[in-house]
């Protein structure tokens, strides 16, 4: 057992191997898939199912992962198929290949209906032109012209890493019961990262798989984006974070989508919630002279902000300040060029 920051413990001194499975609890196995990206892998799970799997989460679209996925079809299974498909929430790395397996093995997707609606709207702007809506938002965040520029020429990409999602899907939704290989898995719907993101608690055998919702060593991102710009994914986020508190033992086994399983999901949630809030007051002790999100970075990162990440952090913040706005504690103002200033109020 590893011991970690934050009071964390790791069970598993290895990960899976490319390719293979790993067992981590009785009829429960762990996957990890390569990401192009940053973050480069993420931990998807296959449940046995009397005479199938049922599998959490899915991977991008890519061929990598599409090679990866039919080697331990083909051989890591024990000749049994795919029964279930469930994904988490929305994102590419977690819906990415959902299409595609269902389709394969003639399964329905089961994923909450908020993110697979949203996911469809979001794949659907592949190929089009930024609205002007979302060009006055990022304007409004301090974007220069050649900011909205790069806005505009990556705007739509997000269904580049998503095979063509299933027509038809089965909603699941909080509070449901799921049963599994013979045991009950409850859900657990969080928000903040993804407007209803799915976790999946085991009473019996004391697991929580957390997808996004809680991971050990690296906070979600949580931003505001155009189409929902009156949100507050902020406290939708602290929210969550007590509620998985207070309906969880910490007890559990925390299979998380990205790092590594650990035990500590108490303490886990605590530094997530207090995090947060430390941010908001440093941003708040920031806004004695009216800013824009693109001029509080240094109050939420500790990082320098570059381009690979420029997106995310501008999300970041405006998420933040539109916290502190619904909390009454700053106001946003709009200047003659459509751009926000946000100061204390």
């Amino acid at each position: 057992m590893k011991q970690g920051a934050g009071g964390l413990q790791y069970p598993f001194e290895e990960t899976p191997p490319k390719g293979d499975i790993m067992n981590v609890a009785p009829g429960i196995f762990w996957v990890r898939m390569p990401l192009p990206f940053a973050l480069d892998h993420i931990n998807l799970w296959l449940l046995e199912d009397g005479d199938g799997w049922a599998l959490i989460d899915t991977g991008v679209a890519n061929d990598d992962t599409i090679s990866i996925w039919s080697e331990i079809f083909e051989t890591k299974l024990g000749g049994k198929p795919i029964t279930r498909v469930i994904v988490t929430h929305l994102h590419p790395d977690h819906v990415g290949l959902a299409g595609w397996i269902t389709r394969k093995f003639g399964v329905t997707l089961e994923m909450s209906r908020t993110d697979y609606l949203m996911c469809r709207a979001l794949v659907a702007d592949t190929g089009q032109e930024a609205p002007q809506e979302a060009i006055d938002f990022y304007r409004g965040a301090g974007f220069s012209e050649r900011g909205l520029d790069a806005y505009r020429a990556r705007f739509g990409n997000f269904g580049e890493r998503v095979y063509k999602l299933p027509d038809v899907f089965k909603r699941v939704k909080e509070g449901d019961r799921l049963t599994i290989g013979g045991r009950e898995w409850r859900v657990i719907v969080g928000s903040g990262h993804a407007p209803e993101h799915l976790c999946l608690y085991c009473e019996e055998a004391k697991i929580l798989i957390s997808g996004d919702q809680v991971l050990p060593r690296i906070s979600s991102n949580i931003s505001l984006h155009p189409t929902e710009a009156y949100s507050d994914p902020v406290q939708d986020w602290i929210d969550s974070c007590a509620k998985l508190r207070a309906e969880i033992p910490d007890d559990v086994l925390v299979l998380p989508a990205h790092n590594e399983p650990f035990y500590g999901l108490h303490a886990r949630l605590t530094r997530l919630i207090d995090g947060h809030e430390k941010n908001l007051k440093n941003l708040l002790r920031t806004l004695d002279e009216p800013k824009r999100a693109i001029d509080v970075f240094g109050a939420l990162f500790k990082r320098k902000i570059g381009r690979d990440v420029f997106f995310m952090a501008t999300g970041e913040s405006l998420a933040h300040l539109a916290c502190l706005v619904h909390r009454g504690l700053a106001v946003a103002e709009k200047d003659a060029d459509g751009v926000v200033w946000y100061r204390a109020a």
